[in-house]
């Protein structure tokens, strides 16, 4: 079976699961997206793994297993998404130490925070996005056309993925009250809001 190559495209709130998010992957060779349901603790920590500049004042768990890899020279070479079962994505990574390799079982979503980590990148076999990818398009009505009927994604996340997520306004305020924002969501751990904040920055 041949391996594709994915990248990540982002992070959706799911309104029909409460607390859910859909991780969106993107094939790199073409234009399906691998939607992955996750919990909200791991959405954060892949969410502050692709904001280089928020950093968490400690380390989160993701955080602490690259530190103690990288101690023990352990490395995470790739993450492959190898399986599909009732809707469930299973995971492995590929790990090297003194140039042995292990197979190690993962979450999927726990394995992408990793893979970010470690900069290691992210495959899963054509079986597996034949069965579950999906065609975004842009202006159709039905924006997505589902490729097999094992897997229903949830039409809200498809929308969501080409809407910016709602921010805060932040008209009033002034660039210093705004790093003060900023320093105070990173303290409290609330990385959503502080990416609001950053990209506020960043537009003025």
């Amino acid at each position: 079976m041949s391996l594709v190559k994915l990248n990540i495209k982002g992070i959706s709130y799911s309104q029909t699961q409460n607390g859910a998010y859909a991780l969106i992957l993107n094939e790199v060779d073409g234009d399906r997206k691998l939607p992955i349901v996750i919990g909200a603790f791991e959405a954060q920590s892949i969410a502050i793994a692709l904001e280089k500049e928020i950093r968490p004042p400690r380390p989160l768990t993701h955080d602490l297993f690259k530190n103690f890899a990288d101690r023990f020279d352990i490395v995470v070479k790739q993450v492959i998404i190898h399986k599909l079962v009732d809707g469930v994505f299973y995971s492995s990574l590929i790990c090297e130490r003194d140039k042995i390799e292990e197979i190690i079982d993962a979450r999927t979503s726990d394995a992408i925070a990793l893979a970010l980590r470690f900069q290691a990148p992210i495959f899963t076999y054509k079986n597996i996005l034949d069965k579950a990818g999906i065609y975004l398009k842009v202006n159709p009505e039905k924006e997505e056309d589902i490729l097999g009927e094992d897997i229903l994604v949830d039409a809200l996340v498809a929308e969501e993925l080409e809407t910016e997520s709602p921010s805060e306004t932040f008209a009033s305020k002034t660039i210093e009250d705004l790093h003060n924002m900023l320093d105070e969501a990173v303290a409290n751990e609330d990385y959503e809001k502080a990416a609001h904040i950053r990209d506020e920055i960043s537009k003025r």
